[in-house]
Formats: structure tokens, sequence, C-alpha cells
């Protein structure tokens, strides 16, 4: 299969997995429901053909009835802080060896700051204060979702940080990260590239050299 088309046919899925699931939202009929729960059923199925080797039909499905409401892209923000020497701070990820930038998903009750604020403490062990936005990426266009065969949009909004005390970095206070460490640009460990990529930390190490530059968007 071209990947002109693989990538029509995850379109196409993904497509009908979000009508599906803003009709389960606001439907009320029961044949109406049943129809949506069927076109759920043949996106998590389109899905898994195409862009999920790794994930059954059912798993794709438990992924998507994980999700309730308007079908929206999901947020992920990311936090970069940068020491004198211009090294940015990394995290170990436990799930999956790699390194990356402090983020994750923003709860409900965040507000922008607080999300990457609060993810930083549990995942680096600092405080640190979220200045500005640099980028907000589309993780389908910028981090390879589709070949990991997530079946919905990630938006991911990056925030250059400043610190706000002279404690030392601590890791795996949540229990997700198991390393913490200062890196140059030019000797970094192995990226989880899902989350952070080379041209993602490069953008935020030109943004914190020059704050003047506009926040890019994919």
């Amino acid at each position: 299969m071209s990947d002109q088309l693989s990538q029509r046919l995850r379109a196409i899925g993904t497509e009908l997995a979000a009508m599906s699931q803003t009709g389960l939202a606001f439907a009320t009929d029961r044949y109406d429901l049943a129809r949506y729960r069927r076109l759920r059923e043949i996106g998590a199925s389109l899905l898994a053909d195409v862009a999920s080797p790794d994930l059954d039909v059912p798993a794709l499905q438990a992924i998507l009835e994980c999700d309730g409401g308007y079908a929206t892209p999901h947020l992920d923000v990311r936090g970069a802080l940068f020491d004198d020497a211009g090294r940015v701070l990394l995290v170990r990820e436990a799930s999956d060896g790699r390194w990356t930038l402090p983020g994750g998903w923003a709860d409900a009750e965040d507000q922008p700051r607080d999300a990457v604020e609060r993810e930083f403490a549990e995942e680096a062990g600092l405080a640190v204060r979220a200045v500005r936005v640099t980028a907000v990426d589309d993780g389908v266009v910028s981090n390879g979702h589709a070949k990991r065969g997530a079946p919905f949009h990630v938006w991911k909004v990056f925030f250059g940080c400043e610190r706000r005390d002279d404690a030392q970095p601590a890791a795996g206070l949540d229990g997700e990260t198991t390393d913490v460490g200062f890196f140059a640009l030019g000797d970094l460990p192995p990226l989880s590239t899902g989350r952070t990529t080379v041209a993602q930390l490069e953008w935020c190490a030109r943004s914190h050299a020059d704050p003047s530059l506009p926040a890019r968007a994919d």
C-alpha cells in the first residue's frame, strides 16, 4: 500500500471515529446510537489495518471508547528549561527508557500554564514558571503519531520556562520518569520522538535565545 493511500485511509478512519464519538455524545434514538457504535467499529478496523500494526481492532476500540463528548484533538503540554550553558533539561520516560521534555496530558481542570508547571514539578522535581508559548505542533505532522497508530490528533503546546528557585532536579516523583539531566543539543540522549523531537528542541533553543521570535504552529 502506498504512503499516500495509507494516509488517506487513516484520515477516513479518524473521521469515522470522531463522527461516531460526537454522535454517541448527542444522539438519543437507540437506532442512531447503534449506527454510531457501528461507525466506531468500522473506524477502529480501518485504523488497525492501515496505521496500527501493533494494535488489533478490540484494542483500538477500547482506546476510542475512553473518549466522550464532542470529538476534539487531545492536548499535550511540554516545558523547555535551559541552563546558563544553553543545555536543555530532559527527563527519561519509564515507559520506553528514552528522553523527552517534561510534560504530558493537560488535565481537565488545568489552566495552560498550570499544566506544564505541574508536569515539571512531578517529572523533574523543579518549580518553574511557564513564561511564553513557543510552538503549537500537531503530533501527526511533527512526531509521527500516525505511524504509531494514534487514532486522534494531539496538539502539542511547547512553553519556554524559567526557574523559581535553585533546587536540584529529581526524577520519579510521579513514577513516570527515571532520570533527569541537562543536555547540550549536540550531545542528546536517545529521544522519545513521539513526545519530543530534535527539531522541536532546536526550535525551543532558538526561542530561548531570542524571545522576540513569534510562536510557530503546524
